[in-house]
């Protein structure tokens, strides 16, 4: 049987993975996530992707690992993660009433060969105009200082979207499954 590594411990990419019913496990990949000067948000997606999945090689040479990293984009300028709630809310304050691009990056690295099969999802957000009362109701509710551009589209966060286009409903939690499963597909692996 594939051996298959999540290099993450995020809860949410755990719970989106676990939805293949394929046996994994996860680790944590423990890179430097800081973007790289004049690097556009789609490529330090792609490029953390990539160096999370490499992370892992020494401590599984046989698995298949599997890499994501998002990053929001508003004005051409990345959106991370809040992390405190003063960030939380001038990123919602930025975000009101706009359009904020979500970049997703994946990589599937084949530990054994080296080879990875490394894309992207794109999701676009418009956000609700939000006053200064939904903002702090919404945090207070959701606290989502550990999701990039302080959104949770797939809970209580979908009452400050007006608005959502993309590739993959997924990768705006974290995890691009639909391009997963096409790369776990090349790679051999059965899925149900």
């Amino acid at each position: 049987m594939q051996r298959l590594v999540l290099a993450s411990t995020s809860p949410y990419r755990r719970a989106l993975l676990a939805r293949l019913e394929i046996p994994f496990e996860t680790e944590a990949p423990h890179i430097d996530e800081t973007p790289h000067d004049g690097e556009a948000p789609a490529a330090t997606a792609l490029r953390l992707a990539r160096e999370k999945a490499a992370a892992l090689l020494p401590g599984f040479p046989d698995a298949f690992i599997v890499g994501s990293d998002q990053v929001a984009e508003l004005d051409h300028r990345p959106l991370g993660k809040p992390l405190t709630h003063a960030n939380a809310v001038h990123q919602l304050r930025l975000c009101s009433g706009r359009t904020v691009e979500f970049h997703t990056g994946l990589c599937l690295l084949d530990a054994a060969s080296g080879a990875a099969q490394v894309a992207a999802a794109v999701n676009r957000v418009r956000f609700r105009k939000l006053d200064e009362d939904e903002i702090e109701r919404y945090l207070r509710r959701e606290q989502p200082y550990d999701c990039t551009g302080s959104a949770k589209a797939d809970a209580f966060g979908i009452v400050i979207i007006e608005a959502l286009q993309g590739d993959d409903p997924n990768a705006l939690i974290g995890l691009p499954l639909i391009l997963l499963v096409d790369m776990l597909r090349r790679a051999g692996f059965r899925l149900p």
